[in-house]
């Protein structure tokens, strides 16, 4: 078998470059956690895509309008991917007990699933975890033919031959752990001895029995789905040696991928591009709404009819009630720096000008000279300023950081609006109190 000759070869260049450092290892695994997550799934009908999948293990979202199934599968895939990459460090010997809480772990929780009766008619299915089948589970093959597994009633006792058969292979001197783990994949499946999750946990086993050995994990990647249930259809024919060089095939590609990590070369494949893509596709998902409009005219002109010309015609009333305490006072509309002095607010007259600057735009009233001769040269500037940008508009007090921003399909609301002006009122009395104040202390003296 010249597949398996190959990773044998690559195992004994591994070695020489071990140990890794644990910065290399931990970069190394994350990958073929992943792909061994997503693909093993993939294999057996989950919907997530790569993206998906990785944005739920590395940042826990989900995506949305896929079924919660699905999600449950992942994470549970994945817990039982670390558990095993803990125990294989322990030594812990492979028996029915470890199989079990390895089926516990990958399909979390009982649930039902659609199911056709002996005599043709629709049911439902109940999925039990970590317990051995109690019903058949034969599949109907493309011919039609029933394709039969071990009954319940013969599961147990299958179980414990293919443990026993383990064993023993395991601890012969010339054992070969490829063969031996993909020999021993090939047997589980024939007994199928749960309910649901066969294929994933025969994956992980094939995976824990090569992790001893000193060999990393073979990834069955979806889009080779054809040729591993291919290689499967023909060991159940009587032939298993295509499976297993099907095994040691994919188990070189995982061997030269891990020696490229241990070099510090890059682990990246072809396609890799494409699921950081989609990883960051599905991130961006979960981070919000979606920017609906950007500056244009016409954004330009919603807001400020919408949210300027009620927010200046707040500003102008209540700073003409403190214009009464001063001899002059003007208003100003200030369009990239020049200003047209505002008697009567009429709103339309000023689309000319600010469809032509388009940037900032700026709302001054200036106070000039309190009307009572105990003050000597008081004055005050009450400025905002209105700043359009590519998909925001924000409105600032020039006398302090405070702001406000917002979408251009967002309008300021009344509340808004008044909290901001009667703050900058409050500074201007505040202002005047304190003129007051002066006034009060030299008379005093």
């Amino acid at each position: 078998m010249d597949a398996i000759a190959e990773a044998r070869s690559l195992k004994k260049e591994l070695d020489l470059l071990r140990p890794l450092s644990k910065d290399e290892e931990s970069r190394i695994m994350q990958k073929f956690r992943l792909d061994w997550n997503y693909h093993s799934n993939h294999l057996e009908g989950n919907t997530l895509s790569y993206g998906e999948t990785r944005a739920l293990i590395l940042f826990n979202i989900t995506a949305q309008g896929k079924p919660l199934k699905d999600h449950l599968e992942i994470t549970g895939h994945n817990e039982a991917v670390l558990w095993i990459l803990e125990v294989v460090k322990d030594d812990r010997p492979l028996n029915e007990t470890f199989i079990r809480e390895l089926h516990k772990l990958i399909l979390k929780e009982p649930y039902e699933v659609d199911a056709i009766t002996a005599d043709g008619k629709p049911t439902k299915k109940k999925i039990s975890v970590g317990d051995y089948k109690k019903q058949p589970n034969h599949v109907k093959t493309q011919t039609g033919e029933i394709f039969r597994f071990a009954s319940p009633e013969e599961t147990p006792a299958k179980m414990a031959d293919l443990i026993e058969w383990y064993r023993k292979e395991a601890e012969r001197e010339d054992v070969s752990p490829i063969l031996l783990a993909a020999e021993f994949h090939y047997k589980y499946i024939r007994i199928h001895p749960f309910d649901d999750g066969n294929g994933r946990t025969a994956r992980i086993l094939m995976n824990f029995i090569l992790l001893k050995f000193g060999y990393p994990p073979v990834i069955i990647k979806t889009e080779d789905k054809a040729n591993y249930f291919a290689a499967l259809q023909l060991a159940d024919a009587g032939t298993i040696t295509p499976f297993v060089e099907y095994i040691a095939g994919n188990l070189v590609d995982s061997l030269e991928l891990m020696i490229k990590g241990a070099k510090g070369e890059s682990i990246e494949e072809p396609d890799d591009v494409d699921k950081e893509i989609a990883l960051l596709e599905q991130r961006m998902k979960g981070v919000g709404e979606d920017v609906k409009l950007q500056k244009t005219d016409e954004t330009i002109l919603t807001v400020y009819n919408d949210s300027l010309v009620p927010l200046f015609r707040y500003f102008i009333q209540k700073n003409r009630r403190l214009g009464e305490f001063y001899l002059n006072t003007q208003c100003f509309l200030s369009f990239d720096g020049t200003g047209t002095l505002v008697t009567d607010f009429e709103p339309a007259q000023f689309h000319k000008e600010l469809l032509e600057a388009k940037r900032d735009l700026q709302i001054r009233f200036l106070f000039r000279e309190l009307n009572k001769k105990k003050f000597k040269s008081v004055h005050f500037d009450s400025i905002l300023t209105i700043k359009f940008k590519y998909t925001t508009f924000s409105i600032e007090r020039g006398s302090d950081d405070q702001k406000i921003e917002k979408y251009y399909d967002q309008t300021l609301s009344q509340k808004e609006i008044h909290d901001f002006v009667n703050a900058e009122i409050r500074r201007h009395t505040a202002f005047i109190q304190q003129q007051l104040d002066q006034i009060d202390n030299n008379n005093a003296d």
